[in-house]
């Protein structure tokens, strides 16, 4: 079913047409929430220091991780020290703690651990994200700035800046849900948007965004192994991400054969996943899919996915990044 409705979120068909009476329903307690918070019945907690959210409006991925990783990296190469909140979705806790080295993603969350891994930065997750925020500043007092993976519709954490992150599949038949993938009406005020494909219709500065892969998988020891190396012989990938297709049309682009192109649910844990019995073909999967299934099969390689901001998108952030600093305090040297 969530797959046909996946489809159905393209389209104004039979099914998306059927569920529309829903959506409004959907609609009209969105627009009562905001209301709510916008006239201070529900309360906002402001943090110390600058919060920039990066989210969506569409349900599913649209690569709101990896660009969270790349303004981490981008933010200490100008001097900031950044944290990184979240909610940790898809973990088995519900508590706030710390993302560490030893962490697991049961615990908190595979997309928070691959930040923590990729960007070596203060790395936090709760329910509310502000809980998150205030125990990464307790715990990490130089932070200076705090990236939100994921939260645009978590209005109970103010925020100074909105990223709203689009992929290819756009904002889709333009629906609520569940006759639409729209979390929330599209489109509305943010302060850019960040996109792949065809930017979306609205108001806001947007930027273009590329995605590639890296010219080598990572082993579980660390090692580099260069994709080049790899090509010629049969591989069996996985990917438990949101576009799976898209990570094996990158791979097959890169010159690699895939015997096996296994698409799995986003965030899956591979706790049921057998390897297939026959042949055994060298594993290849995604970095975030990696910080699972490591655990389980260390012989699997991991290909990270790069994610480029437009220098113009970046100058466009350090100029408001200049002024959040003035307006919060004296950024930390």
């Amino acid at each position: 079913m969530s797959e046909r409705l996946r489809r159905a979120w393209q389209h104004r068909g039979a099914l998306a047409w059927l569920l529309w009476p829903l959506a409004q329903l959907h609609g009209a307690l969105v627009r009562l929430r905001r209301w709510l918070y916008a006239h201070r019945w529900l309360a906002s907690e402001r943090l110390p220091v600058p919060v920039i959210v990066i989210g969506n409006v569409v349900a599913g991925g649209s690569g709101k991780t990896p660009i969270a990783i790349a303004l981490a990296q981008h933010l200490r190469a100008n001097g900031w020290h950044p944290g990184v909140i979240s909610r940790g979705y898809g973990r088995a806790m519900d508590d706030c703690r710390a993302v560490l080295p030893g962490s697991t993603a049961a615990e908190v969350g595979d997309e928070p651990l691959l930040i923590a891994r990729r960007v070596r930065v203060p790395v936090f997750v709760a329910p509310r994200r502000a809980d998150a925020g205030r125990a990464l500043l307790a715990a990490h007092p130089a932070t200076d700035i705090l990236l939100c993976d994921d939260g645009l519709q978590h209005l109970a954490l103010a925020r100074d800046l909105e990223l709203c992150v689009f992929s290819d599949s756009g904002a889709g038949n333009g629906w609520l849900l569940p006759a639409g993938p729209l979390r929330e009406p599209w489109p509305r005020a943010v302060d850019a948007v960040l996109y792949r494909g065809t930017p979306p219709a609205g108001a806001s500065p947007a930027f273009a965004v590329q995605r590639s892969l890296a010219d080598h998988a990572i082993a579980a020891s660390g090692e580099s192994v260069a994709l080049s190396s790899l090509a010629g012989q049969p591989l069996h990938a996985l990917a438990g991400i949101a576009e799976p297709e898209a990570f094996f049309a990158m791979l097959r682009a890169r010159g690699l054969t895939l015997a096996h192109a296994q698409a799995l649910p986003d965030h899956h844990d591979f706790d049921s996943w057998q390897r297939p019995s026959g042949k055994r073909y060298p594993l290849i999967c995604t970095e975030k899919d990696a910080v699972k299934f490591w655990p389980r099969h260390p012989d699997a390689l991991a290909v990270p996915l790069q994610t480029s901001l437009a220098p113009a998108f970046l100058d466009w952030l350090d100029a408001h990044l200049a002024s959040l600093s003035s307006r919060h305090g004296p950024q930390t040297a």
